[in-house]
């Protein structure tokens, strides 16, 4: 069948009323552009959509990962978009393209990316996941349940195809640096990583053993850190990833329960705030409570010849409402901490924010003390 790729690029563009959503105009004019690739031959498929204020779009085609005119054709895209925006006045208008021109890539010049290449399977289920108000790093607690916890996964322990394992490439984000540990054998190693969910993310997944790359390939995650981009706070990452499901791989439903926990993330207001990932279905990706709290919706895939078959809404269903439940009391219990940590982040965390204009002004009225 040959090697398909799926790339995921996402941009905030402009928001209506602050950082809620996404017009339906504004969709419908990426559809319009990615249709026209489509039928010229550039493309084989595609598909639209958002998550809160970011506008995503999931692209299959031939051309691997990195390719030039895959991430030109989404960066045209955005940038119609984003001067549709600033006509209407919309809020953030073009927040997420640092640049004025178009360098090759589209890494590093403001919309997030995850981008996988691999052999299609007789059938290949393959997840799409996106967040809103939140940092890569927030996908490294579910990835690490679904790809090396056996309470999480029970292929783990009784499918002779995955008791093999995973290895994890996990990113340094801030110096750029990666590494891969394998698990089961490394998995405390790993968990001093991820656990600083500051600084590490997890890149991309491989299931162990002696096939080709793009035969292993498991998950991929955007790890674009926009703030350190463009050296001030224009916003949260609201990472995307990609995960392949069933036969070799974690069942679909076992990647789901991952994100059962609602557990704590940078983000939410300002980029400054600890709060819950809410698993929601699409239509309750607009989250206005303090900007949230943070949310994450998953589509579910079929691949056939790069064509993309669906998407089913994975989190429009009744077994998440006690999810989300739980999520509102977290977020009613952080908010009751107000400016104080834990739910403000760390000082390291707020380096990028506007917290730092308002500590400068504060420099000159400290003193030294013998205390």
């Amino acid at each position: 069948m040959g090697l398909i790729t799926i790339s995921c690029i996402k941009a905030d563009v402009g928001s209506l009323s602050g950082h809620i959503t996404v017009l339906p105009e504004m969709m419908d004019m990426m559809r319009e552009h990615l249709e026209d690739a489509k039928k010229k031959g550039i493309i084989i498929d595609y598909y639209v959509f958002h998550c809160g204020d970011d506008l995503e779009t999931v692209i299959t085609h031939r051309k691997g990962r990195d390719n030039s005119e895959i991430h030109k054709l989404a960066w045209d895209g955005f940038v119609k978009v984003a001067d549709y925006a600033r006509r209407r006045k919309l809020y953030a208008a073009g927040q997420d393209l640092l640049s004025d021109a178009f360098s090759g890539n589209v890494r590093g010049q403001g919309p997030g990316i995850a981008e996988m290449t691999f052999s299609e399977r007789k059938s290949d289920p393959v997840l799409v996941f996106a967040c809103d108000k939140t940092e890569p790093a927030a996908f490294n607690l579910p990835l690490f349940k679904v790809f090396a916890d056996p309470f999480n996964t029970a292929g783990l322990v009784i499918d002779p195809k995955t008791t093999v394992g995973f290895s994890f490439e996990v990113m340094d984000v801030y110096k750029h640096l990666k590494i891969t540990l394998n698990c089961p054998e490394e998995m405390y190693s790993l968990l001093a990583l991820l656990g600083t969910t500051s600084t590490y993310a997890i890149k991309r997944i491989y299931r162990k053993g002696p096939e080709a790359p793009e035969e292993r390939i498991a998950a991929e995650v955007c790890t674009e850190k926009l703030n350190v981009i463009a050296g001030q706070y224009v916003g949260k990452d609201d990472p995307v990833c990609i995960v392949r499901a069933q036969s070799g791989f974690p069942a679909v439903g076992e990647v789901l329960e991952g994100f059962s926990l609602g557990h704590l993330v940078s983000g939410w207001m300002r980029g400054s705030h600890k709060g819950p990932l809410m698993p929601v279905s699409l239509k309750d990706a607009t989250p206005t409570r303090f900007d949230g709290p943070p949310r994450v919706v998953g589509l579910g895939f079929q691949v056939c010849d790069g064509e993309l078959i669906g998407p089913k809404d994975l989190f429009d269903d009744v077994s998440f409402d006690k999810v989300r439940e739980r999520c509102n009391e977290i977020a009613d219990y952080m908010r009751r901490h107000g400016p104080f940590e834990p739910h403000r982040v760390s000082e390291k965390e707020l380096e990028y924010t506007t917290l730092p204009e308002v500590l400068k002004k504060l420099e000159p009225r400290f003193k030294h003390t013998d205390e």
